[in-house]
Parts: structure tokens; C-alpha cells; sequence
């Protein structure tokens, strides 16, 4: 039976809530907790939109216990809300409606590495950290890099992506199959380990980024990558923003191979100097690294700079040892902590968006000259080799008015972003935090993805209140 800390408190008195919660709480027992701090750290994260806890939080050991979970919430069409590590930013794992936030980080065993077919098989709480220092001596790795140590399962479920992603790709490339659990409980596999295949629909593909709302992914078959020979990387600053920018244009389009670029504008080289104990000129700033042969990846860098300097970037500081990059990309992928030094007292209202690698230098002026204009506190920060940036507002969330001005320039910056071509967000994912800006950016497509919804969920069980809008 449930301890007496576990004894079921929901927050919704629904009794068919409350059935189900006291179900759980005697079917797993101390792995089904009903405690008011679990639920709430459950339903916020790093997210600055309001905590809506879960119900009750159960913590599922393997794919037929979750199906249990769900068909249990299911049959009383109680709500349930899929947990990873918890690192997304859009208010994926808040419950607006209740219910039962299923967490799969026990569910974290490498089932099977294929090293001669470069994939391998994994529970959905595995991290990319754990898997890459367990496959490690194979000579691979795991390229899909989103700074926080997510899950696997999560980042297939938000379609992560990160600094490798303009050379590796992001989670629709990097995923060839999984296991999933539908809304009524049933287990379904879909794709498999062959590197291509015209067998029915591409189901593989509908769940990642579907954020839960349509299953609940438990295992995945993933592509991975050989380890390069050679690596080389280090900064190169510019004068402005829209110079680098600019930069980044010419040698994406000049075909140079390069693994990661990524934008990093004063303000924010200035919050990771703080924060990380660097020394970097507190000027817009580029960090790069190159994989390859020795001879390409100093082909490679040489010819980024030549580029960097026509456009009055440079000097390329080059971070030669392991441990010099290692430090520089735990840097950037610090950045969100790092941008709390320059106000400790504010919340981080992160957005991002991404657009043609075009237009990505008008982009990211017009939204430096819309943060200069409003006075804001925000430091912008990309994976500008594919179009996508982020900018980290300050704001104070009980300030109404600064509330307000800040959400205002989400949405310019949200609609600037599609209106180029691009979309409203790149990598966060939609959530509760984007879903008014899906209608001007997919048009009637977005009623094909309600059928589709309707089709699969018509109970509106799994994580309901996410990506499609009330309205």
C-alpha cells in the first residue's frame, strides 16, 4: 500500500482521478508518489510559464508498465503527461488539466549497440551523456547535442537538436525507430534498423516531435556516428553581430564542412565570461569546431578564416588541447546559467526561432535593435549554422507590465521569423508557449494535424493542452 507520504492529495477532486491516483499508489506503491514538492517539479522545470503540477507522478520501469499506466488513465480518461529530465522550455510537462505525469528516467538501459551498423537500441531515459560514455571505446558517438543532458526519449519527443546539428543533423535524422505506447495502451514498434524503407507511413517521423500528445515513447533505435580523426575549433569575434551573422552565411554557402557555429552576441560573452571564468573580448563571437582529417579540418579552418577576416572578423583564436574546446563548449552550453549572473534576481524567459540561412543576419539585427528599443536585459545565442537562435529575456514576473512587453516581443520576433520563411521555433518545440503562432504558420495544415490528434487521442488523454491551440 502507499506510504503515508504517498497517500493520495490531488489537486483535482475528480473522482475518477481519485480512483485512479489510489489504483497507482497500490499498484507501485513507493514509485507512485502524490507528494505536493514532487508534483511540482514535475510540472515546471526551466520553463517561466505558470507550474501546473500533476496529480500524481509514477515512475515506470519498463514498456508494459507504462502501457499498464495508460490504459488504466485511459479507461477513466484521466490525463497523462510523458517526463524525461524535465529540461524543456516551453511548459511541455505542465498538467493544465491534472492527471498522471509518468517519469521514465528509471527506464535508462542500453539495450543493444550495433557498432558495424552504426545504431543502436535504448530505453527513452537514457541521456545522451550516458550513452555517449558508454559507447565511447566503440570509437562512436551520439552526435544530437541540446546543452542540457536530456533524455533520449525526450529529445525524440520535442525534435531536439543542438550545436552538431548543422553537420549531423537533429532527432528526425538521428531516430530510425521506436517503441511506443498509444493512447489506449497498446505497444506498437515503428520503423526498424534498416537505413531506408517504403513500408507504409513514415510512423517514425509523426511521433517525433509530437511531445507527447499522441504516445508515449519508451524505446528508440538510433543512428550513430563514427568519432573523428581529427577535431579543431576555438572563437573569432566580429564587431557586430550582423558582421558575424554575415559570416556564417558565406561559409555555409561556401559548402565548408563545419560541425559546429555558434553565435554567442556581447551581452552573452560577457554573462559566460562571469559565469565559466573566461577571457574572451566582450564583442559578438563565433565558436567553431571542425571534425575531419587533419589535413580537411585545417583546410577547413583556414578557409573560415579567410572568410572571417573579409568581413572584419579575427583574429581566430585557435583552442588547440581537448581540454581548451571542452571548456569552451561547456561555456555555451552553460549559457542559460550564465545569463542569471546579469540579474540574479529576474526569471530567464527563453525563446527561440529559426529561419533560411538567408535571412538569418536580418533576423538577428532586427531582433537586437526590438531588445535595444524596449530596454531589454537579453542576450541572444545560436546555432546560427542552420538558421536558429535563441534570445534569454530578464524579466521580472511580477512586474505586469514587464510581462507584458516581454510576451509582445516573442511574438514579433515569433511572426518576424515565420513572415521570413522560418519558424517559431527552431528546437524548444511548441508546448503551451508557441501554439498561437501555429495557425500564421502552417495555415490549414494545422486542422490535418487536429484530425490526426482526434484520430489517435479522441479522449484527449496524453498531454493535453500541448501544441494545439484551444482555438
Amino acid at each position: 500500500m502507499a506510504t503515508a507520504e504517498n497517500k493520495p492529495q490531488t489537486s483535482n477532486q475528480n473522482s475518477d482521478v481519485t480512483a485512479v491516483v489510489a489504483k497507482l499508489s497500490e499498484r507501485f506503491q513507493d514509485r507512485c508518489s502524490t507528494s505536493k514538492a514532487l508534483r511540482e517539479q514535475h510540472g515546471h522545470t526551466t520553463t517561466w510559464l505558470k507550474n501546473q503540477p500533476p496529480d500524481a507522478v509514477v515512475f515506470a520501469q519498463s514498456t508494459e508498465e507504462v502501457a499498464e499506466i495508460v490504459r488504466l488513465c485511459a479507461a477513466h480518461k484521466v490525463p497523462i503527461i510523458p517526463f524525461g529530465t524535465g529540461s524543456s522550455l516551453e511548459g511541455h510537462v505542465n498538467a493544465p488539466l491534472g492527471g498522471v505525469s509518468i517519469d521514465l528516467s528509471r527506464m535508462n538501459n542500453i539495450l543493444e549497440v550495433n557498432p558495424e551498423d552504426l545504431d543502436c537500441r535504448v530505453e527513452a531515459g537514457v541521456t545522451r551523456k550516458q550513452l555517449n560514455s558508454y559507447i565511447r571505446d566503440t570509437g562512436l558517438f551520439f552526435p544530437i547535442d541540446p546543452g542540457a543532458d536530456a533524455s533520449i526519449g525526450g529529445m525524440a519527443a520535442t525534435r531536439a537538436s543542438g550545436t552538431n546539428a548543422v553537420r549531423y543533423g537533429t532527432m528526425k535524422d538521428a531516430v530510425l525507430g521506436l517503441t511506443v505506447v498509444t493512447p489506449d495502451g497498446r505497444i506498437i514498434r515503428t520503423g526498424g534498423r534498416a537505413k531506408k524503407s517504403s513500408a507504409g507511413y513514415d510512423l517514425t517521423r509523426l511521433y517525433v516531435g509530437s511531445e507527447g500528445t499522441l504516445g508515449v515513447i519508451t524505446e528508440l533505435t538510433v543512428r550513430l556516428h563514427g568519432q573523428p580523426e581529427a577535431i579543431s575549433g576555438g572563437v573569432c569575434p566580429f564587431p557586430d553581430v550582423t558582421a558575424a551573422c554575415n559570416a556564417v552565411i558565406a561559409t555555409i554557402q561556401m559548402g565548408i564542412p563545419v560541425a559546429r557555429i555558434e553565435l554567442l552576441d556581447s551581452l552573452q560573452v560577457r554573462a559566460c565570461n562571469t559565469y565559466s571564468k573566461l577571457d574572451l573580448a566582450e564583442t559578438p563571437t563565433l565558436f567553431l569546431e571542425f571534425h575531419g582529417s587533419d589535413a580537411g579540418v585545417r583546410e577547413q579552418s583556414e578557409m573560415f578564416s579567410a572568410i572571417a577576416e573579409e568581413y572584419g572578423g579575427g583574429p581566430f583564436q585557435w583552442a588547440t588541447a581537448a581540454e581548451e574546446r571542452t571548456k569552451l563548449w561547456t561555456a555555451r552550453h552553460d549559457a542559460y546559467w550564465a545569463g542569471k549572473t546579469l540579474n540574479p534576481d529576474a526569471e530567464i524567459m527563453v525563446t527561440d526561432v529559426c529561419v533560411p540561412i538567408s535571412r538569418l543576419a536580418e533576423c538577428v539585427t532586427l531582433t537586437a535593435e526590438d531588445i535595444q528599443a524596449e530596454g531589454f536585459l537579453a542576450p541572444i545565442v545560436g546555432h546560427v549554422g542552420d538558421g536558429n537562435f535563441h534570445v534569454q529575456i530578464l524579466v521580472d514576473l511580477d512586474d505586469p507590465e514587464e510581462v507584458r512587453k516581454t510576451e509582445a516581443f516573442v511574438e514579433r520576433l515569433s511572426l518576424r521569423a515565420i513572415d521570413m520563411g522560418g519558424t517559431c521555433t527552431g528546437e524548444h518545440g511548441v508546448g503551451q508557449g508557441k501554439q498561437k503562432y501555429l495557425r500564421r504558420e502552417h495555415g490549414e495544415a494545422l486542422d490535418v494535424m487536429r484530425a490526426v490528434k482526434q484520430a489517435l487521442d479522441p479522449d484527449n488523454v496524453m498531454n493535453p493542452g500541448k501544441i494545439l491551440p484551444q482555438s
